[in-house]
């Protein structure tokens, strides 16, 4: 199994990166994927995402590795921007390889959930009236927590 986990300054082109992943991995069965983009909400401008460099790429690296040891997969994407973006532009994508589309749909599925909890990166949006941090919705974290709950979903 093969992991590609990446942290990108520029821009994120899904198209391009879920060629390359289908073409690693010719032998999948099925390949779900998931990309995220910056919502073009009322009166959102812009949309930055900070991090702190010691922790985000090692838990991104960690999260890959987690996903990997609970679902047999053939492999893993996980690209994630840092940086300004606007509206329509791609923040995230998440792409699982398997053998058979449930594990690759529950993979991509977990590794989106964590992502989108975990304290890694910082979001803050810009409107006509400046800048705003966004917190996770307690939404994602419930999607996180039901992870620990279901057990059964690993193989």
């Amino acid at each position: 199994m093969a992991k590609d986990v990446r942290l990108l300054e520029t821009a994120l082109v899904p198209e391009a990166a879920l060629a390359a992943f289908a073409a690693a991995h010719p032998q999948a069965g099925g390949i779900v994927s998931f990309t995220g983009k910056v919502r073009p909400d009322g009166d959102v401008e812009a949309l930055e995402l900070s991090h702190y460099e010691r922790l985000t790429l090692p838990g991104m690296e960690t999260l890959a590795d987690d996903t990997l040891g609970r679902w047999p997969l053939d492999g893993l994407l996980i690209q994630h921007r840092i940086g300004v973006m606007r509206p329509g532009d791609a923040i995230v994508l998440v792409a699982a390889a398997a053998r058979h589309r449930r594990d690759a749909f529950q993979a991509a599925d977990f590794a989106m959930d964590h992502l989108k909890s975990d304290a890694w990166f910082w979001k803050r949006e810009k409107r006509a009236d400046g800048w705003h941090w966004i917190e996770p919705r307690a939404q994602d974290h419930a999607d996180r927590h039901r992870w620990n709950q279901d057990t059964d979903l690993a193989p």
